[in-house]
């Protein structure tokens, strides 16, 4: 026998304050933007271990449904005159009737989208004239992306306790997996450049990683690059590409023999605060007013390392 289909439910009182304070964070959300023609997104839910079979789950429906947000059903539109726009041609009565608002209230309060296994699929795509190509469709994309239980993505949902649902929109998916691809084409470059330069590489390993790159010859410290580059490469490419990157390495090898010490994140020289963190410590030996004390620092170090 097959279970009865699964159904959410508004948040009762005690759940009210979060729910609104979720959706306060999404009511800046306007009219979803789509680009003429069609196009297609998936709302997907998040499945939570069962010991029921696969097969059996399949079958179960989660219904995404309405939430009050003080003691008012969610509207999908924050643009009333959008939303009299698109309701005025699926409800009974007309903007201009008395009983408009009630019945405006009741479609978004009764409003229901059954999420099956493998996600409802929605057609938000618009016409020539700007108009959605399946109203109802649109309508409720436009009301999962401002409710609190929907999150923009299944990083976003993962991170929650509190989603229960994520928007896939394929086309996004496509831009964001490729805006790594380049971001990793452009870290293989940077790395192949640094391979010529031994100092380069040593620079990029001291402040990407807590290692003590003096006692590591050219070979571990191509190898570890490599690993941390490929581990993260937006991570490397930061400090690969960074313009600060030889000051930053030489308060960090500072800091490693001895001759700056971090207190909490401020960097410190004996009793002086040198930098409130490492970018403004940065901006203060980088001044050439300052020149007399990195000096100190640099023959200090020289010989704590001798």
């Amino acid at each position: 026998m097959i279970p009865k289909s699964k159904t959410e439910t508004a948040p009762n009182a005690a759940a009210e304050k979060d729910v609104e304070t979720t959706t306060s964070k999404k009511s800046t959300t306007v009219e979803a933007s789509i680009d003429f023609g069609t196009k297609k997104i998936y709302i997907r839910r998040k499945e939570v271990a069962s010991h029921l079979p696969k097969e059996i789950r399949a079958e179960a429906v989660v219904k995404l449904s309405s939430v009050f947000v003080n003691r008012q059903p969610l509207r999908g539109f924050m643009d009333t005159v959008l939303e009299t726009k698109y309701l005025a041609t699926l409800l009974d009565v007309g903007p201009d009737d008395r009983e408009w608002s009630r019945y405006v209230r009741r479609f978004w309060a009764e409003l229901r989208i059954p999420i099956g296994f493998n996600g409802m699929e929605l057609e938000v795509g618009k016409d020539q004239d700007g108009e959605p190509l399946n109203l109802m469709d649109y309508i409720k994309y436009n009301f999962a992306k401002r409710h609190p239980l929907v999150a923009d993505s299944i990083e976003e949902m993962e991170k929650s306790s509190l989603m229960r649902f994520y928007i896939q929109d394929p086309n996004k998916d496509d831009k964001k997996k490729n805006n790594a691809v380049q971001v990793a084409k452009r870290a293989d470059r940077e790395f192949i450049k640094a391979s010529d330069d031994h100092v380069r590489m040593q620079n990029i390993l001291r402040v990407i990683s807590n290692v003590k790159v003096d006692t590591l010859d050219s070979e571990q410290i191509e190898n570890m690059l490599f690993d941390l580059k490929q581990k993260s490469p937006a991570k490397f490419l930061k400090f690969a590409t960074d313009d600060n990157l030889d000051i930053r390495a030489e308060i960090s090898s500072f800091i490693e023999s001895g001759v700056l010490h971090k207190v909490g994140g401020a960097i410190v020289n004996v009793d002086e605060t040198v930098g409130e963190d490492m970018d403004d410590a940065i901006r203060v030996l980088k001044n050439p007013k300052r020149s007399g004390l990195l000096n100190t620092l640099r023959l200090r170090h020289k010989e704590l390392s001798n």
